[in-house]
This record gives structure tokens, C-alpha cells and sequence, in this order.
């Protein structure tokens, strides 16, 4: 009599249930203070009416005095600017993955990564995009409301070449914004200390990313410098592209180097792990 041999699991569908149960275990965690939550992210729409101020007294608009072009902007392209780049921010930050990372290392918990099947990468990867579906699904109101009630700052439609290719550069943000986050968290294994060095990152990040000023103001010499970093892609370059900064040619060589930062970034990302793990002594309990 012939034994029929057990059907062996196909790989594709068991990491695509993986993935499913830590998303839906995320999102479950996410929803827990969906009150709390809520309320944060409405908060974080209140300095859009600050910047309105400022950039009008910048501008002097309504006045005899009233600016029209400052470093290739209207006043009318730099709210939109600002809104666009709100939006790619939304897109790249990470607040806590770097922090969270190195805590992780510190009090030793992250040896459920070192025994258990579940890559931390992947596991810290999936347990973003959950929160990013929460954040968006929250903030798609608050959004849609700022965004209609300040359409006439916004440019007219840019052709679906180039919103396709904003569409993409946000895409590319929040995978750029993930692999630094998690590479500097990942320097914990080095380093158990590394707020320091977050700290340093986050008023880098805030200035060179062009999300206090657009970097067309920076000095050209500047500006050249800022170009050799990945920090231009988490908030300055969805906007200009929106916004028609750069010619088809260059939007090409533009996206295929962000990509190639991604791809470096993950390699860097990879090797950190790697190496990480083979010098980590286990700390806590």
C-alpha cells in the first residue's frame, strides 16, 4: 500500500500569510488609542495656518511692498509647496523606528528576532506600512479638508507623466525615510547609546531635507553638497516635481538615482544586521 507523501507548504503563500498576520496584528495595536492617535495627527495640521502667516509677511502680501518672486517661488507656489511637502513627510518620516531599534538592542528583547523565524528587517518593515494604512486612513479627512480649503494655492494639473512620477517619488520617500531610520538604529549594536547621534540626524534631517525651506535657497555652493545626500528625496523633491521644477531628462535621472539610494540603502541596511548580530551579546532579560 502506498503512502501518499504530505503536501509541502508553498513558500510564496506562507510569507504572504506572515505578512498578513503582522499587519493585521499591527493595525490591531495601532487602533488601541484610535482616539489618542486621532487627535495627534489632527494637531499636526495646526501649523499649516502658522505658515500661512509667515510666508504672507515674507511675501508682504496685501501690502505696497509685495514680494512676487523669492529664489523662483511666488507665494502662491510656496504654500503649495509646503502643502506637498506635508504630504511627502507624511510619507517619510519615521518616528520611533530608530529609537525603537536601538532600545530593543538595549534591554536584550531583541533576541525574539535572533530565535524565531521572523526577519527583524521585514517584521519592522510590515510593521510601518501598518501604521502608515492607520495614519492615512486618519488623516485622509484632515488632508482632504486643508487641501480643499487652500486649492487656490495649488498649481493646475501637471499631465499624468508628471504625477505619475510624484506618485513614485513619495513611494521611493517612505523607503528612503525607513532604511535610514533603521540603519541608524541598527548602529546600536556598535553603539548602545545613540540618542546623541538621532538627535544630530533629526536637525539634519529637518534642514537638508527641505522641509523648513526649500533648498532653492540655499547658497549654490551649498546646495551642491545637499545633492550628494538622500535627504532632498524625503520632503523637498515630491513638491518640486509637483510643482514642474526639473524637465523630463532630468526627472529620469533624478528618480533612477533615488532608486540606486534605496538599493544602497538596503545592501547598508543588510550588511549592519549581519554584522550586528555576529558581535551582539544579549543584554536584559
Amino acid at each position: 500500500m502506498s503512502s501518499i507523501a504530505p503536501t509541502q507548504p508553498n513558500p510564496i503563500t506562507h510569507r504572504l500569510r506572515v505578512i498578513w498576520y503582522i499587519l493585521r496584528t499591527c493595525i490591531s495595536e495601532r487602533l488601541m488609542y484610535r482616539a489618542d492617535f486621532a487627535l495627534g495627527t489632527l494637531f499636526r495640521f495646526l501649523p499649516i495656518v502658522t505658515t500661512l502667516f509667515l510666508w504672507g509677511a515674507i511675501f508682504a502680501v496685501g501690502t505696497d511692498h509685495e514680494e512676487t518672486d523669492i529664489a523662483g517661488y511666488s507665494y502662491r507656489q510656496m504654500i503649495s509647496y509646503y502643502l506637498l511637502a506635508m504630504l511627502a513627510r507624511a510619507f517619510s518620516s519615521m518616528p520611533g523606528l530608530a529609537s525603537g531599534i536601538a532600545r530593543q538592542v538595549r534591554d536584550g528583547s531583541i533576541k525574539k528576532f535572533l530565535t524565531q523565524p521572523i526577519d527583524m528587517l521585514s517584521y519592522l518593515f510590515w510593521h510601518r506600512i501598518a501604521h502608515k494604512v492607520v495614519y492615512y486612513a486618519v488623516a485622509a479627512g484632515p488632508f482632504a479638508l486643508v487641501f480643499w480649503l487652500l486649492r487656490n494655492y495649488l498649481p493646475s494639473w501637471p499631465g499624468w507623466t508628471i504625477f505619475g512620477a510624484f506618485l513614485a517619488s513619495l513611494i521611493m520617500a517612505f523607503l528612503i525615510g525607513f532604511l535610514i531610520e533603521s540603519l541608524l538604529g541598527l548602529i546600536s549594536f556598535w553603539f548602545l547609546e545613540v540618542s546623541s547621534l538621532l538627535f544630530i540626524y533629526m536637525m539634519f534631517n529637518y534642514f537638508l531635507s527641505g522641509h523648513m525651506i526649500p533648498l532653492d535657497f540655499l547658497p549654490p555652493e551649498i546646495l551642491r553638497v545637499v545633492q550628494f545626500f538622500p535627504f532632498q528625496y524625503l520632503a523637498y523633491v515630491p513638491p518640486a516635481i509637483f510643482l514642474g521644477k526639473y524637465t523630463h531628462p532630468e526627472l529620469v535621472q533624478l528618480l533612477l538615482v533615488e532608486f540606486a539610494w534605496i538599493v544602497a540603502l538596503f545592501v547598508a541596511n543588510r550588511v549592519a544586521f549581519k554584522y550586528g548580530v555576529r558581535r551582539y551579546s544579549a543584554f536584559g532579560g
